[in-house]
């Protein structure tokens, strides 16, 4: 197949060919055609198991023939030589957490407990990279590190963990980078005493990895072996490969890996030959790319060069730049142009590295109903099963809740088996229940007795299953991995099973349910490596495993509308492709943190530099924007702030702008034109028809549907917010609740209210009791049976720990002008002459020696002041005026000597109601003159009427729009019927 040379045998196609295409080509006209099993004796490496479907679909497309053999690089030779068994990565990981928690435990300073899994990680990630790289253990500690004493002695500490647990390994287990690098100097060691003599074609990798490059030199050197490098720029001068030669200064350039490799190699650039003559679809443009990403040093040549680009037009002429105001509108415009080359029959590929974006593309195209195929698929955290064993393995961290509760109770894995509708209807009901009536942390017994109470309460057996593997599931302390895993996989299988029969319902069915089964089965077989460990610790390690696992349906993508991370697009080929998400942080994405080495040491060391992946990801922009037709898109805002173009976008545009003579600056506006074009669809197609904003309302219902009984304390809502009483007592809706119970002010309040009543009824009887002692051991007792939260418990008894001296001096007092006689006295009065009726509850009454009485209500919070209980607070007034008639259960009419809001629990003072000024005969005929009104059918309820301040929030707001309009807006009677 290849004539002999004295030199390596280095071939190379240029960016934007086809590169799959063009192998096959290159190999079909180097081999005998008189012959047909010469093709069936070529061996060919590809680094990506796409790639090589996709060279056995071009196969596939015939004619008939004998094929070589594809195979993937890291499957070379492993049969060749005998080594130890592979290790597994999770085994290695945990390992490595035991060593560094014991660590942490003898110098507990070196590093936060909660960053031992974190520090595994990296740790592991180093080792990886030192056994790929061939870089020995004892070469780290050999660094000259006298500027950083310091930070160099904490990292010696784990470095020696590294060192030792390699050490304890060598002979017993391998892990997957040193395997691969014994395999590739085993296989050349022995080709090196019996070279093969059948063709072997190393193709699309970029050497970027110590032990791939090793591979790649050996393979080259062979009598029929050959490399074939991607994307490779036979536009790029002798003088600036030569100037590529330091990483530190050059490793982020698109080039850099393959002057490595011609280092390496002792080759020159114009011994890199043409695989096959193929032209890319637009030389002008590469020219163009090829110029624009020189390196640094030497962008100078864009002075000397930049003119000699005539042909711009060309150039620019299939690319479209896309510059969104926000990423939903990059999104949308790319999957309007995905869509359309879905219905031309166009080969079309989405490439970016931002996840976000590829799922907004996604949301988008489902409109459409077209699923692309996405390399990276679904994470299966995200899947439904990795989401139910998160939620499963949560009930272990803390104690239950009903969000925790319901969440389960609702998934679609929950109760899977049979009976699914009537499980969701009994989880409906507890649903509801738990909104309006807690409680915030639900027991088994409060389970069972909540179900007991439902109208249609649930079959016994569905209730022995919820009280069985939902409540009191929190575990305190640390329990080895291995009970963890048997106890979560054992709970999962039993709530998705449900109440019925045993099993698993359907959670480990499917894709991504044999694939969370397969993670589950991994980590319950290295789970005696992973030793003792917290519920929430436990957590992070099942998240951190789900996170890495991926799902793939194969029948489910649109075979021509795909979605490629950069290592996928470096050696594939497509009629459109679209560069997504060009903004730095993106294109290139930000390095991770390197906690152990600096970019000098790395280099020192002869590890992998941080630019290693800016430049491999240069590569990927220079490689994908030669395409036949490209998309170079962005959003010039992100979430919450503007955007920074990516800087090979940035070099192009300036590169363009710079040359006016040439046509540049109207080559950018075309392309942006064109973009233009697609986001003014993107946004017609998401503009939505205008609607007139509603109108500020107030309904007027027949009399007949009006309320004929408020409660003391809805009088100030009928004043201020009479929407409000509308919508509760003529339409009836209740607000719902929410799930997640919080202890907000009314929880304070009752508890307070309920504490103070016990406590007065108490000393009442025992007057020697009224101490501040017994006061805040009354408060601590109903504060325990109210408030679940023992931070709210220790606030609140604090707050009134700070006013119960204040509180107790003013209590006696009012003993010594009169004496707690009612508490919580009922409240019941008809306004006789219209047939309304007014009801409520006074937390207490006292009688004094004149027969007076005197009125008190407790506030938690601010009372209101003497002018606002006047026009709209009128709760006291108005059981002041009821009471001198006889209003209240059990008490006479009586003069009202006082009536006060006392404030408990916070500073401040108590504030009376003004009953001089607001005598009680003018109070009744004030509220005669309210009702009367609203039981007038012209009269309509107007919402936020008289509210105190625009930033007050009212329970049925949203019902009346509030938003659309505002309180300047004049109110629209609505007659109803």
């Amino acid at each position: 197949m290849f004539d002999p040379t004295d030199k390596p045998r280095v071939f190379a196609l240029p960016p934007g060919v086809d590169f799959p295409d063009a192998l096959i080509d290159g190999v079909l006209d180097r081999c005998d055609t008189r012959d047909p099993t010469t093709l069936a004796r070529v061996q060919i490496l590809v680094n990506t198991r796409r790639m090589a479907r996709r060279m056995r679909d071009l196969f596939d497309a015939g004619p008939a023939r004998l094929l070589p053999k594809v195979s993937m690089l890291t499957e070379i030779g492993t049969n060749a030589v005998k080594l130890p068994p592979l290790a597994s990565s999770l085994r290695r990981r945990l390992e490595l957490a035991q060593l560094i928690s014991r660590l942490l435990d003898q110098q507990p300073d070196l590093a936060a407990r909660s960053s031992v899994h974190s520090l595994a990680d990296s740790l592991a990630e180093l080792m990886d990279e030192m056994q790929g790289e061939g870089v020995p253990p004892g070469k780290i500690s050999e660094l000259d590190v006298s500027d950083m004493s310091s930070h160099w002695a904490r990292a010696q500490q784990f470095f020696g963990i590294a060192e030792q647990y390699l050490a304890a390994q060598d002979g017993l287990m391998m892990d997957p980078q040193t395997r691969q690098r014994r395999v590739v100097e085993a296989l050349i060691e022995h080709w090196q005493e019996a070279p093969p003599q059948h063709p072997i074609i190393l193709a699309g990798s970029t050497g970027s990895r110590g032990t791939t490059a090793l591979l790649m030199g050996a393979i080259a050197r062979l009598p029929q072996g050959a490399v074939v490098l991607p994307g490779y720029d036979f536009d790029q001068p002798d003088a600036v490969w030569s100037r590529l030669d330091e990483p530190l200064q050059s490793e982020d350039h698109p080039q850099y890996r393959f002057r490595h490799l011609m280092q390496m190699l002792d080759l020159a650039p114009s011994d890199i030959a043409p695989w096959t003559d193929a032209r890319p679809p637009s030389p002008e443009r590469n020219r163009l790319i090829s110029l624009a990403l020189r390196p640094a040093p030497v962008t100078d040549a864009w002075l000397t060069e930049g003119p000699t680009l005539t042909d711009l037009a060309m150039a620019a002429a299939d690319v479209t730049l896309i510059q969104a105001p926000e990423p939903r509108a990059e999104a949308l415009a790319i999957a309007l142009r995905l869509r359309q080359a879905a219905e031309t029959g166009q080969t079309a590929a989405l490439i970016t590295p931002d996840r976000m974006l590829t799922r907004q593309v996604s949301a988008a195209l489902d409109r459409w109903n077209i699923l692309p195929d996405d390399s990276a698929g679904l994470p299966l955290q995200l899947s439904p099963p990795g989401r139910f064993l998160r939620h499963v393995a949560a009930l272990f961290a803390k104690p239950l809740n009903g969000e925790t509760l319901l969440t389960l109770l609702k998934h679609p894995l929950c109760h899977s088996a049979t009976m699914r509708g009537e499980h969701l209807l009994f989880s409906r009901d507890l649903e509801l229940y738990l909104r309006r009536n807690g409680p915030p942390f639900p027991s088994a017994e409060t389970l069972s007795a909540i179900c007991q109470k439902q109208k249609n309460p649930p079959p016994a057996g569905w209730i022995d299953w919820l009280t069985k593997w939902f409540a009191g599931q929190d575990i305190v302390g640390t329990r080895p991995l291995a009970d963890w895993t048997q106890h979560l996989r054992q709970m999962a299988e039993a709530i998705a099973q449900g109440s019925h029969e045993t099993g698993s319902g359907t959670l480990w069915t499917g894709f991504a349910g044999t694939e969370a089964l397969a993670i589950l089965t991994t980590l319950e077989t290295e789970a005696e490596h992973g030793g003792d460990m917290t519920a929430r610790e436990f957590g992070d390690l099942l998240g951190a495993l789900l996170a890495g696992g991926e799902v793939r349906d194969p029948n489910a993508p649109h075979e021509r509308i795909m979605i490629w991370g950069t290592l996928e697009a470096r050696v594939q080929g497509a009629n459109l492709l679209i560069l997504g998400g060009l903004n730095e942080g993106s294109w290139p994405e930000a390095p991770n943190p390197d906690p152990w080495l600096n970019r000098a040491l790395r280099n020192e060391a002869g590890l992998l530099l941080p630019e290693r992946r800016i430049g491999l990801s240069a590569h990927d922009f220079q490689q994908a924007a030669c395409a036949p037709e490209v998309w170079l898109t962005r959003s010039l805002r992100s979430d919450d702030a503007e955007t920074v173009p990516s800087r090979w976008l940035n070099r192009v545009m300036n590169l363009l702008n710079g040359l006016p003579e040439q046509g540049g600056p109207k080559a950018v506006r075309d392309m942006s034109a064109r973009g233009q074009t697609w986001l003014d669809w993107a946004a017609e197609l998401d503009r939505a028809s205008r609607v007139d904003a509603a109108p500020r309302p107030s309904p007027r219902p027949p009399v007949a549907a009006r309320p004929l009984q408020l409660s003391v304390t809805e009088i100030k809502t009928l004043i201020r917010d009479p929407y409000a009483i509308y919508a509760k007592h003529v339409l009836r809706l209740k607000p719902l609740d929410p799930l997640v119970k919080e202890p907000d002010a009314l929880l304070r309040g009752v508890a307070v209210h309920e504490f103070l009543e016990t406590f007065i009824k108490h000393t009442a009887d025992q007057t020697g009791d009224l101490t501040r002692d017994v006061f805040l051991e009354f408060a601590r007792k109903q504060l325990d049976a109210d408030v679940s939260w023992p931070a709210a418990r220790r606030l609140w008894l604090a707050r009134l720990a700070r006013t119960a001296d204040s509180f107790l001096s003013e209590e006696r007092s009012r003993r010594q002008i009169a004496w707690p006689t009612k508490y919580e006295a009922k409240l019941k009065y008809l306004l006789t002459d219209i047939g309304f009726t007014l009801v409520g509850r006074a937390d207490r009454i006292d009688l004094d020696e004149t027969g007076a009485l005197h009125i008190y209500d407790y506030k938690t919070g601010a009372p209101p002041t003497k002018s606002q209980q006047a026009k709209f607070d009128k709760q006291l007034l108005i059981e002041a005026a009821i009471a001198e008639q006889g209003g209240f259960e059990d008490l006479a009419p009586a003069h009202v000597a006082e009536a006060v809001f006392l404030r408990v629990g916070s500073p401040g003072v108590n504030v009376p109601a003004p009953l001089a000024d607001e005598p009680g005969p003018k109070v009744l005929a004030d509220l005669r003159e309210l009702i009367m009104a609203y039981l007038d059918e012209t009269q309509g309820y107007t919402a936020r009427r008289m509210l105190e301040k625009d930033t007050d929030v009212g329970y049925f707001d949203q019902l009346a729009r509030f938003g659309e309009w505002d309180r300047s807006a004049i109110p629209m009677p609505e007659d109803l019927t």
